[in-house]
């Protein structure tokens, strides 16, 4: 597809001696593509907003039913939530309060899952509508130079709004303090809007939707790092201030059921709004289909001469980001397993851990048992992001290039279907052998603690495949509802982690595959919820992947 944009009615990218500043504002057809945007993200967006207020007020609410006693928590968690591996984590906390208690791990992490709906939303209808051709022919009508730039932003700002105001309003329902509440939301607003704005910006920069997500999650990275750095820095420290250089930063610095500075959260509005017009100005300075910076020739490969290698070529910048993450993910959980034993006097907080991670077992086992489910879970977010790419790759006809040669579609199906089985058991396995050479090391067992902690890993990979199976079945037999997928992976993620603590019933919870995973380390290998997970897995895969065999390309 040529990237030389012809130029709109309401003002276009210009000729072939570059791009011209558009008439007017270049706004026309906004509202139209705003409405066809939310349209298509009908699902997306209040599912996530749900799912994330949910995450609060159903985490908070199992807190005050393990904790009636403001006294017990405090002796229970005060000595763990100060460990520095965990605050590197989840942030330092703001107060020794119930209601921070029970909010510990949400403010920044719901945060980080918010910046990510953003990012979503906004990449989707700007970066990925433009390298699919589609932003070009809606150029061509009525449809102003920055209208899908526009929409893409207030369709961002409108999931980030609807978020905080359900979340707000389901903390407060709960028994949380509603100033604390509020203050949450104020939090939550900074780094979500910031997302919007750095997406925006990552956007115009880059030519490809791979770049985005370069640029937007690599920020990302970057500003959870920084914070960690500045939040376990020790007091007086200059480093301390690099707290206040990340956007999450500012959301963690609002201080929940704490201080309530609510007044930092201005900085995050701040950043968004100087980023947008940043992300409007790149607009105007280049053409349509181009980034900013420019695309440079790869190095010829004989790597990528079959389409299995093209697909792991392509997922490679992917890879290198989800392994280094678990890498520090496996730091931060040997690192805080060696105060876990803290909790063995606190008989609570070990129901809690059975609850959540098994029934046997010491508490450690249980504390990694539980652990490793919510690795997970992000495997499982690893496998889908890379089965979906099939969707992408079909959407911007790159697909039908690739199949011109004799290249089958199950052929090329298989290849991202066995990227993702690998590359999710190998970001497990990295984590939990990282895991167990830090704890091992702490308590003079490497090997033991290598041996149960990798074996637990891959205990949970069924339940993996199963997520991973539903996201081919989506793309498979209904291609326009494959975002589908991660709105199933928040249902297992709640029903599986959560289900028991709240008292939903049984069958609900048994809905999810990672209610059926073994509790190791501790507890005892069952063979056969294991083989079935599998099972239903191969299943649910080669249905789709019958489905995508019959049904027609695009």
């Amino acid at each position: 597809m040529t990237t030389v944009a012809t130029r709109p009615r309401a003002g276009g990218s210009g000729g072939p001696g570059g791009p011209t500043r558009p008439a007017g504002l270049g706004l026309t057809g906004t509202v139209s593509l705003l409405r066809l945007a939310a349209r298509r993200d009908r699902v997306l967006v209040p599912a996530s907003a749900i799912g994330l207020a949910g995450f609060v007020a159903l985490s908070a609410q199992a807190t005050f039913a393990l904790f009636p006693d403001l006294r017990q928590a405090q002796a229970s968690m005060a000595s763990t939530l100060a460990n520095p591996a965990l605050v590197a984590m989840y942030g330092p906390i703001s107060s020794l309060g119930l209601d921070s208690i029970a909010t510990f791990k949400s403010v920044l992490l719901g945060g980080v899952f918010l910046a990510l709906l953003a990012y979503v939303v906004v990449r989707r209808h700007t970066r990925t509508e433009e390298e699919a051709g589609r932003l070009e022919l809606l150029g061509a009508g009525v449809v102003g130079r920055r209208a899908a730039l526009t929409a893409a932003v207030l369709l961002g700002t409108a999931a980030v709004l609807l978020t905080v105001v359900l979340t707000v309003a389901w903390s407060v329902a709960v028994g949380l303090d509603p100033a604390g509440s509020v203050a949450l939301g104020a939090a939550w607003l900074a780094m979500g809007l910031s997302w919007v704005g750095v997406t925006a910006v990552a956007a115009q920069l880059t030519s490809s939707t791979r770049g985005t997500a370069g640029w937007s999650l690599g920020a990302l990275a970057v500003a959870f790092l920084v914070r960690a750095v500045g939040d376990t820095a020790a007091d007086g420290s200059p480093l301390r201030a690099l707290s206040w250089l990340s956007p999450l930063g500012w959301g963690v610095q609002v201080a929940p059921y704490g201080a309530d500075r609510v007044w930092v959260a201005a900085l995050g509005v701040l950043a968004y709004a100087v980023l947008v017009v940043v992300a409007y100005a790149l607009l105007d300075r280049r053409d349509l289909g181009a980034g900013v910076l420019p695309s440079r020739p790869g190095r010829a490969r004989s790597d990528i001469r079959t389409a299995g290698g093209l697909t792991r070529r392509l997922a490679r910048g992917t890879l290198v980001g989800w392994v280094t993450a678990y890498v520090v993910l496996g730091v931060v959980l040997g690192s805080i397993a060696g105060s876990v034993e803290s909790f063995v006097d606190s008989p609570e907080v070990a129901d809690m851990l059975r609850a959540m991670g098994g029934d046997a077992g010491s508490v450690t086992d249980l504390y990694f048992s539980t652990e490793l489910h919510f690795a997970a879970v992000g495997a499982a977010a690893l496998a889908i992001a890379l089965v979906t790419r099939m969707h992408t790759e079909e959407t911007t006809s790159r697909l039908e290039a690739v199949l011109a040669t004799p290249v089958r579609r199950t052929t090329w199906a298989l290849g991202h279907v066995a990227l993702a089985v690998a590359a999710s058991a190998l970001v497990l396995v990295v984590s939990a052998a990282v895991a167990a050479l830090v704890h091992g090391a702490d308590v003079g067992d490497v090997g033991g603690r290598l041996t149960l902690l990798v074996g637990a890993a891959l205990s949970t990979l069924p339940a993996v495949w199963v997520a991973l199976g539903v996201a081919v079945l989506l793309h498979g037999a209904l291609p326009r509802f494959t975002g589908l997928a991660w709105a199933a992976l928040i249902a297992f993620l709640l029903l599986g982690e959560f289900g028991d603590l709240l008292d939903l019933p049984g069958w609900l919870v048994d809905l999810s595959p990672f209610t059926h995973l073994p509790a190791l380390p501790g507890g005892e290998l069952a063979w056969g919820p294991l083989l079935w997970l599998t099972a239903v897995a191969v299943v649910v895969t080669a249905v789709g992947l019958g489905a995508l065999r019959r049904r027609d390309i695009g």
